[in-house]
């Protein structure tokens, strides 16, 4: 008996030491969040942003960079900061700084010093320019939290893009500050590569588009860390702001003390990030707020996207991300066809891949135009947004059904791609095996494996591929100007 008690006296104190470390590894943690990268506000070869959070405390924080390796180590200028101070979070710190002068595509290394000393270190990828050939990741309805998602980061990461775009639902449920804690950071931009997730976000920029998740919680009272969506990415501001109430931004639930705290945090970046756009390489990309709250037919949007596709004339590449697909074979989410009024425009502005998720599997198109149907649109017009958002959208669709991205690679129509499956749980997977259950628009679709989009541009070649958690390849085709 006394044996015994004295082992369990050694295992409590065993427990309570490893208690203690723990607890004193957490306390040493200068982070909330570590470094990630960000294209920024105005975008360019020369520049990232880097972004951290941190508990709210006055601390004397550096960044200094590398454009060579064994080069001298430059400061940035003196990072800002953001206080993020809603109910329910302890109030945090969202920092930025600049890196400039970079050598455009070139690796570099980044050192963060809080105090003078050193507590951070990475290696990161430069954006590419126009003549320089790039690869980027696309997934979407990533952050659940489960060993698919942290599977897929690796995979991503083992990939070596030079940016990855998230098509909406970056995180589970509400798009809360307290699920991007546990469920984004610590997966997307772990210490290591393992099964747990990657050192991703320190290494290249990650650019997202609002998802229903992400941003259709509105009720702050209820949700004040809600919206989290416009605190914790720097992407341009380019884009269509809208005012809250009208037909593109729903009106925000909250007291004046949690309204308050949300405006101070968000800044600019709410009403006007919901829709932008940018230059990578030789391509441009417009990204849009699809959810069904916002109305189609409003033609001050309409005329936005008619706008900056026009003003892409000079590059090679036209994308476009959002969240909501228009063309869609599975079952879950097939009447939500609202984003197929936007084709027409996307035809005009001669876009070549429209990326989207929301299903949680991966559809490929056959090249297509469509012309929604006449009758529909006006009513759906006549009747106000409610009848828009999240409807059936008839209509006509031509298939370029001779492109088989193999031999012949040069499509008449717009190939749409749902890269839904990156972590949540997947839709649908008895139709994955069934043709019959397609949509005639759908050439490719698989629903029984997570996976992710795997994309490689030079110069007027495109060449995508989606590969499953497993590395194995599922799909792939070429497009060529």
């Amino acid at each position: 008996m006394k044996n015994t008690l004295i082992a369990l006296l050694l295992i409590g104190q065993i427990v309570l030491a490893q208690t203690c470390v723990a607890q004193e590894r957490k306390t040493d943690e200068p982070f909330i969040a570590r470094p990630y990268l960000q294209i920024g506000r105005t975008p360019s070869p020369e520049t990232l942003q880097l972004l951290w959070h941190t508990p709210d405390a006055s601390t004397d924080w550096a960044v200094e960079y590398q454009t060579k390796a064994n080069g001298t180590w430059k400061k940035t200028d003196a990072p800002t900061s953001v206080r993020v101070a809603v109910a329910g979070i302890e109030p945090h710190l969202v920092y930025d700084a600049t890196f400039t002068g970079l050598t455009p595509g070139s690796k570099f290394n980044y050192r963060l010093l809080k105090a003078g000393k050193v507590v951070f270190t990475a290696e990161a990828q430069a954006t590419k320019k126009a003549d320089q050939p790039y690869r980027f990741v696309a997934f979407a309805d990533i952050g659940a939290e489960t060993p698919a998602q942290k599977k897929l980061a690796s995979r991503a990461f083992l990939a070596k893009p030079d940016f990855v775009v998230v098509p909406g639902d970056i995180v589970y449920e509400r798009g809360l500050i307290s699920e991007y804690r546990t469920r984004f950071w610590p997966i997307y931009n772990a210490n290591q590569i393992d099964s747990t997730g990657a050192p991703l976000l320190r290494s290249v920029p990650m650019i997202v588009a609002p998802g229903n998740h992400d941003t259709d919680t509105r009720d702050l009272d209820k949700y004040p860390d809600a919206l989290a969506y416009y605190y914790y990415w720097n992407q341009p501001l380019n884009g269509l702001g809208g005012t809250e109430g009208g037909p593109m931004v729903p009106i925000l639930t909250a007291s004046v003390d949690n309204r308050k705290a949300f405006t101070d945090a968000a800044g600019d970046a709410y009403l006007k990030m919901s829709n932008y756009s940018f230059n990578y390489g030789n391509a441009h990309w417009t990204v849009i707020d699809s959810n069904p709250y916002v109305d189609f037919t409003d033609k001050a949007l309409q005329e936005w996207i008619a706008a900056d596709l026009a003003s892409a004339k000079d590059a090679t590449w036209r994308f476009v991300m959002f969240h909501h697909p228009g063309f869609n074979s599975a079952r879950e989410h097939y009447e939500q066809q609202h984003t197929r009024l936007l084709s027409p425009l996307f035809e005009a502005g001669k876009v070549d891949v429209v990326f989207t998720g929301h299903v949680h599997n991966y559809q490929r198109s056959f090249p297509l135009t469509f012309v929604p149907d006449r009758k529909g649109v006006l009513l759906v017009a006549s009747m106000g947004a409610k009848t828009a958002r999240g409807r059936v959208v008839n209509g006509r669709w031509t298939l370029d059904k001779s492109f088989d991205g193999k031999t012949k690679t040069t499509p008449k129509g717009i190939i749409y791609l749902v890269t839904g499956a990156g972590g949540q749980t997947l839709y649908n997977p008895e139709q994955n095996n069934d043709p019959d259950s397609w949509q005639k628009f759908t050439d490719k679709f698989y629903s029984n494996v997570h996976s992710l989009t795997v994309a490689d541009v030079d110069g007027k070649t495109l060449t995508v591929r989606q590969v499953d958690v497993n590395g194995k390849e599922l799909d792939s085709f070429k497009v060529t100007k």
